[in-house]
């Protein structure tokens, strides 16, 4: 699904026209990489998360050379994607958390 896709759905759902949609969603959007610019984490009950990992330096190397070159560490985007998303996209997974210990008799 493109950002066009749910531009035109948020438009029908929503009786706005595209560009009122397209605005909206624009500011959603606009709003979740500000959060995160600052550190913050954008938390979707119950979609997901939104947040800033770190990422430690590294050592690497030139696939073309094969010479060792050093990667800086850096801020990365990540997404964790909450409980009812999980569910919708991949059904439940084994049982519940909880174990039930046999009672001796």
């Amino acid at each position: 699904m493109t950002k066009a896709e749910i531009v035109d759905s948020v438009a029908s759902e929503s009786e706005l026209s595209k560009r009122q949609a397209t605005e909206i969603v624009d500011l959603i959007l606009d709003e979740i990489m500000s959060a995160l610019k600052k550190g913050d984490e954008v938390a979707l009950t119950p979609f997901g998360r939104f947040k800033v990992r770190a990422r430690k330096a590294r050592e690497g190397r030139n696939p073309k050379t094969g010479a060792k070159i050093k990667i800086p560490a850096r801020k990365v985007p990540a997404f964790v994607a909450g409980k009812a998303l999980k569910e919708a996209v991949g059904g439940v997974r084994g049982g519940s958390k909880k174990t039930t210990k046999k009672r001796r008799r």
